[in-house]
């Protein structure tokens, strides 16, 4: 089985393992709504993650050259 992160936190959370919570988010557009979100709920930071298949941790790299991990 080959899925991303999201795809495998709502697979879990369908049978009611719990997961933390975070969107998986397109455009640019997307991940404001999303961040604004995770700041009404009281958070004060946030994290941004790729999700692509590459074959593992590291091989992954933005179109600026910053290395996936």
């Amino acid at each position: 089985m080959n899925i991303h992160e999201y795809q495998a936190k709502q697979l879990l959370k369908q049978y009611g393992v719990a997961v933390p919570p975070g969107d998986a988010c397109k455009t640019v557009e997307e991940a404001k709504v999303a961040a604004e979100k995770i700041f009404a709920a009281g958070n004060k930071l946030i994290v941004i993650k790729s999700q692509i298949h590459a074959g593992g941790r590291g091989k992954g790299t933005f179109k600026h050259g910053f290395q996936g991990g």
